[in-house]
């Protein structure tokens, strides 16, 4: 068995369960606990260390654990996946706001690019720049996947913890270089549909959209509200998105052609829309929709597309997934992890709910909100 869970609120106890039948002298062992535990943080990573020896140790807090088939949410849970990848190099880096700020390039403290072939990210939200991180390691290291997410605590909470070794990462984030071997197969999905027209940006600022297709932002947005279904209408106050394409010269766009950006906020007088990225002038743009059955429905595609194009090769994965997607979204327990057990079976996992997630888009990569990003460790070739 390569994984590990306990839902146990006893330290001892879950530590026990999760470790049944777990082997030991493994190469990487991620481990995930949820926020319930967090005075036994310390603890915790030390024994399971301590009992399991793997060559690297690493992992996070969450507001929720994943594991094969199922998603422990609102009580305490710990879930650790034990992989031993033959002919694999690992190596494990941690980053500070201090290296992040230096002026010097990444791959200069980190590892040559002919040595990785796959970043795995797991960074504490509040003590780090997530965003620029993964900016300055798609830089440094260009066409390499980065995937993993932003460690969660308590809903609410301003605290997050990253494990690393026998013990507590002192902040910032910790980077996995999988290299040799093998690497990571990439599943993105974003759970948003486009709505209405793609357009062209024609006037933006910085973060805000000011002019589409030649007309006032807002103007546009009202005109695509106005031509919804009653149904989607109803639904669009707290689910709307705007897509940001990423090949503007496809001749069609859809679901997952766009990267999906949260819409921030209007600005009335000037008939402009405010979004949490960048605008560019001559941009495609489209309206989205976050939708529980669309989300699902892409989920399942590009699941169905990754075991195509894996040709059932994957030793395991690390599924990190938006706090806000789970039962809140979906209505029913343990969708995203029941998506990926459909389509690979007993296929060994773990992971957790996010404070963002982190993974490519168009080849790119980007920290993403209500998204599920899973990486799937295969052989490479």
């Amino acid at each position: 068995m390569d994984t590990g869970v306990s839902t146990s609120a006893d330290w001892h106890v879950a530590v026990d369960q999760a470790l049944h039948g777990v082997p030991v002298d493994s190469d990487i062992v991620f481990l995930l606990v949820s926020y319930h535990h967090a005075e036994r943080y310390p603890e915790i990573v030390d024994a399971i260390h301590e009992r399991l020896r793997p060559r690297i140790l690493f992992g996070c807090s969450g507001q929720a654990v994943i594991t094969t088939g199922r998603e422990i949410e609102g009580g305490p849970g710990i879930t650790l996946l034990a992989l031993s990848l033959a002919n694999a190099a690992l190596n494990l880096k941690r980053i500070s706001q201090e290296d992040l700020d230096a002026e010097n390039p990444l791959s200069e403290r980190l590892l040559p690019t002919d040595e990785v072939n796959a970043w795995v990210l797991l960074s504490d939200p509040f003590t780090i720049d997530t965003e620029n991180l993964v900016t300055k390691l798609a830089e440094a290291y260009p066409r390499i996947p980065i995937m993993g997410g932003m460690a969660s605590a308590f809903p609410g909470g301003r605290s997050a913890y990253l494990f690393e070794g026998d013990g507590i990462a002192p902040g910032g984030a910790l980077l996995l270089a999988v290299g040799g071997a093998w690497t990571i197969h990439p599943v993105v999905s974003q759970g948003a549909a486009p709505i209405g027209e793609s357009w062209t940006i024609t006037e933006a600022e910085g973060n805000t959209v000011v002019g589409i297709g030649g007309r006032p932002a807002l103007e546009v947005l009202m005109e695509t509200l106005r031509n919804l279904p009653p149904d989607e209408q109803a639904r669009a106050g707290r689910n709307l998105l705007v897509g940001l394409a990423m090949d503007e010269y496809a001749d069609e766009l859809s679901q997952g052609d766009f990267l999906i950006r949260n819409l921030l906020g209007v600005d009335r007088e000037r008939g402009a829309l405010a979004i949490n990225d960048q605008a560019r002038v001559g941009q495609t743009f489209q309206f989205q929709l976050r939708d529980a059955k669309a989300a699902s429905e892409e989920l399942k595609s590009l699941l169905d597309q990754a075991f195509i194009e894996t040709n059932g090769g994957v030793a395991g994965g690390l599924l990190c997934a938006c706090n806000g997607r789970g039962q809140g979204m979906f209505g029913a327990p343990d969708h995203d992890a029941s998506a990926v057990a459909e389509r690979f079976g007993p296929l060994p996992l773990a992971g957790l709910f996010c404070n963002g997630e982190i993974g490519p888009v168009g080849g790119k990569p980007f920290v993403h909100g209500f998204t599920a990003s899973l990486g799937l460790f295969v052989p490479v070739g």
